[in-house]
């Protein structure tokens, strides 16, 4: 360990990626835990982004342009990397790149703990060569197993179900080294709760089924002017949609609904930070199925509905929960908007469905909880080596 008296709180090495926004959102959710600790010693590092810049925004570009011009090819990329080994040329080559800039890292800000939220596993690499290094903890991000998150230079791993746990154990990890706590998110979903000042703030009525779409961090999600329209045409309910990133879609749909009846009734938004307050007011979710935003609405209650899941993650993602009852797939707008409907003006159907996705639910302190492991496992660790 690198502590000493004058720094006497371990610090932590956080390593993250910018492929979507579930990654990074993950790894600061781990950090607000540790500050709420009274530790202050957090480094957030995107590897890819830090040690390839130029590869790592062809890369970054190449899975946002899956969504809506190649999400065949991508899907056929991760169904045939799927069972991928961190020894197979492949693996081998994924978890190089960065391996420089983390002995580099290593070297200046001289680490207690890693934590990784992506599977670039350069650092188990380096240290399967060269020797003893910080202990490693990785917290997956999805509820699907893809084959590059195991690796046996992992100390431990943090996954959303007990399912996951079962999956990574069969591959030959101990099993007391895969704890099942959640996907670790936002505080706010702590205390989440429908109140009238939550009401007035997004000027949505509470006597009428809110329905809440999220078209992603970056507003990828296809047909968002249709399922608007489709939900819309009942004059009993309400859309909420957020549009992150994408400006471009949030004043598109603003200016082709803006002389059109049901104006009143579509509130559009960008990005929203506290995301847990517009879910807390809402009835169900239509959204993109990352791991960080299913995660959310499962913690909030909501019933899920997922239009057209691009192969890969967030395809095997969508099946996991329907698989549990918790989600429902459409491929089409029509079918999409006929359930939902169907749902909201269905109070036992919606209660139901509810129940459904709370058997799905976990610790609302994911992050509390990996924070806490992992320094029980440090002291654990310190207290050996001194015998």
């Amino acid at each position: 360990m690198f502590r000493s008296e004058s720094n006497p709180q371990p610090k932590f090495l956080i390593l993250y990626a910018s492929y979507g926004d579930g990654h990074l959102q993950v790894a600061r959710a781990i950090k607000s835990s540790l500050e709420e600790l009274g530790n202050h010693r957090t480094v957030m590092v995107d590897l890819m982004a830090e040690s390839h810049p130029w590869l790592n925004e062809v890369t970054r570009r190449f899975y946002l342009k899956s969504y809506t011009h190649m999400p065949s090819l991508y899907g056929w990329m991760y169904d045939f990397t799927k069972p991928m080994k961190h020894d197979s040329w492949f693996g081998g080559l994924l978890h190089s790149f960065g391996r420089e800039k983390i002995r580099r890292i290593l070297q200046s800000e001289q680490p207690d703990i890693i934590v990784h939220t992506f599977p670039s596993f350069a650092l188990p690499e380096h240290k399967r060569r060269k020797g003893s290094y910080p202990p490693s903890f990785t917290v997956i991000t999805d509820f699907d197993l893809h084959g590059r998150w195991v690796h046996p230079g992992i100390d431990r791993y943090y996954v959303a179900t007990d399912d996951l746990k079962r999956e990574l154990t069969q591959l030959g990890i101990p099993n007391h080294a895969v704890q099942v706590t959640g996907i670790p998110l936002k505080r706010g979903f702590r205390a989440a709760a429908a109140t009238g000042e939550l009401y007035e703030r997004y000027n949505l009525n509470p006597n009428q089924p809110i329905i809440l779409i999220m078209a992603g961090a970056h507003g990828v999600m296809p047909d968002v002017a249709q399922i608007c329209s489709g939900l819309l045409n009942d004059a009993n309910v309400q859309v909420a949609l957020v549009c992150g990133r994408n400006l471009l879609m949030k004043e598109g749909i603003e200016k082709q609904f803006q002389d059109h009846p049901c104006f009143s009734r579509l509130h559009v938004y960008g990005f929203i930070e506290p995301i847990h307050e517009l879910m807390a007011i809402s009835d169900c979710l239509i959204t993109k199925p990352g791991g960080v935003t299913l995660s959310e609405g499962i913690t909030a209650g909501l019933p899920l509905f997922i239009y057209r899941p691009v192969p890969g993650q967030e395809k095997q993602n969508a099946r996991y929960l329907a698989s549990k009852g918790a989600a429902v797939i459409a491929d089409e707008v029509n079918e999409l908007t006929d359930q939902i409907l169907k749902l909201v003006h269905d109070p036992l159907r919606l209660t139901t469905s509810k129940l459904s996705t709370k058997q799905l639910q976990t610790s609302q302190t994911a992050a509390d909880s990996i924070v806490l492991d992992i320094l029980s496992i440090i002291r654990i660790m310190e207290k050996a080596s001194t015998l």
